[in-house]
């Protein structure tokens, strides 16, 4: 292909009379031919049944016993099936000494959910602002805001959770109040907000500002104020935007250990993924029953991906390109 793009040029150069010059195909355009075609379809598809062997066999280990799971590899299963659903019984069990992982299963959608919604709603909010609205030091509020990208997590963990217990003071002057929130899901959600918001906000951005400035100004025209063409247009066309970011950060909120562990505290309020570091023991010697709480972690994000995939490729190349 690259030569014939080559020739091509090289043939249409000498008849206009000028020195001819190759041009060589971009190595992109190059990579993306050759995963849409049918060795890179077969490269990729293997690629994705690696990927999910472990997965696999985790789902497999999670129905086996306890002396099977230690004594023998998940393969095995197939030569000599030992089913069973204790491992589930024992996990989500609310007996004394059990994991009762239901009850951090429930803290992570609590958790999840709001978090999830509050910070892709505010960054859209955010979003429309920096793109349609003028107001003085918009570029630079927008400057500082990308620049939070860069903050590592870990520094903002002390000041936060010492605003949570007690507030912020300047001496005797009290800036912020203590609201109580330490160690509940609330100072959850406000830290994964928080933390969150600049990635939203970002990439939230980028994608209302490539929608059609011929449509926002013929609403105007119509007499619509900011708030309806928020809603009436730029909600509508941001659909696709919203679902993949909502995916992302669905998936990292519901992933987290940190936050949850830190802003949750020790006891009642920590997410399901806090919970599995306790669930195989202090050695390790209960892994039989991590393989049942992780796929019982795992159905949300799996439910949560497969409902909202069509809209995913959308819109990670949805603003990629303005025209």
């Amino acid at each position: 292909m690259s030569a014939e793009v080559g020739t091509l040029v090289a043939e249409n150069a000498t008849v206009a009379g000028k020195k001819p010059e190759f041009v060589a195909e971009p190595v992109g355009r190059s990579v993306s031919a050759a995963l849409t075609s049918r060795v890179g379809r077969v490269i990729v598809f293997m690629l994705v049944v690696l990927w999910t062997i472990p997965t696999f066999g985790t789902l497999v280990s999670s129905f086996r016993p306890e002396e099977a799971v230690k004594t023998t590899g998940w393969w095995t299963f197939f030569r000599h099936p030992q089913f069973t659903l204790s491992n589930y019984q024992r996990v989500l069990s609310s007996n004394p000494g059990d994991d009762n992982i239901g009850h951090y299963f429930l803290n992570s959608v609590r958790i999840t959910v709001p978090a999830t919604i509050l910070s892709v709603g505010i960054a859209l909010f955010a979003a429309y602002a920096f793109s349609w609205m003028r107001f003085k030091g918009r570029d630079w509020l927008f400057v500082v805001v990308v620049s939070l990208l860069m903050v590592p997590l870990q520094m903002a963990l002390v000041p936060l959770l010492r605003l949570f217990t007690g507030g912020a003071h300047i001496g005797s002057i009290t800036i912020f109040p203590d609201l109580g929130l330490a160690n509940s899901i609330p100072a959850v959600w406000i830290a994964h907000i928080c933390f969150g918001l600049p990635f939203c906000i970002f990439i939230l951005t980028n994608f209302v500002q490539s929608l059609p400035k011929e449509v926002i100004e013929a609403a105007r025209v119509d007499g619509a104020g900011h708030l309806t063409v928020f809603v009436r247009i730029i909600i509508p066309l941001s659909v696709p935007a919203i679902a993949s970011l909502c995916i992302f950060q669905f998936m990292y909120i519901w992933n987290d250990y940190l936050v949850g562990e830190v802003f949750g505290g020790a006891g009642e309020n920590v997410p399901v993924v806090a919970k599995l570091a306790e669930v195989s023991g202090t050695r390790g010697q209960s892994w039989h029953l991590l393989t049942a709480s992780g796929m019982v972690a795992m159905v949300v994000p799996i439910c949560v991906f497969f409902a909202l995939q069509r809209y995913f490729v959308r819109g990670l190349l949805a603003g990629a390109v303005k025209g």
